[in-house]
């Protein structure tokens, strides 16, 4: 499995993000042999629900699956504790992390559940964050619950 190619999926996830006037976070699910079965990006400003961040999107657009252990998350931001414990819910074991300088989310609880974290400090996810968190702090804010 080819994590950068997951992550650059993830990426042009964000990038729609951004175009259409919401927050810059992708994510991806991949199977075992990498292909991409389901993609999202933030929707909470473009549709106006506070549940619709990157990692829930992308979950949602999977469907209904039996195969949630045997799958890989993949996510352009530390996803926060809301789409951790999505993950959790459905048991997915592997997650990989574009970034988590911007926003640390829930990663210890993905470590008490033994789910297999990969942390990429990815340059371009860095960077998007930081440039949207500084052009765009009330909307990161909301985001976040501040």
């Amino acid at each position: 499995m080819d994590l950068q190619i997951l992550l650059r999926a993830a990426l042009e996830e964000a990038r729609l993000g951004l175009h259409q006037g919401g927050l810059p976070i992708g994510s991806v699910l991949a199977d075992q042999q990498g292909r991409i079965l389901a993609r999202g990006h933030n929707l909470r400003v473009q549709s106006g629900d506070p549940t619709a961040h990157a990692e829930v999107v992308c979950i949602r657009n999977a469907g209904r699956r039996r195969d949630w252990s045997q799958l890989t998350l993949v996510s352009t931001l530390s996803p926060c504790v809301m789409c951790t414990g999505t993950s959790l819910l459905y048991r997915i074991p592997r997650v990989v992390i574009g970034e988590n300088q911007n926003f640390l989310g829930a990663e210890e609880l993905f470590r008490q559940h033994d789910v297999d974290l990969t942390l990429v400090q990815d340059p371009e996810c860095i960077q998007m964050m930081r440039e949207f968190i500084r052009d765009h702090a009330d909307l990161w804010n909301e985001d976040i619950g501040k």
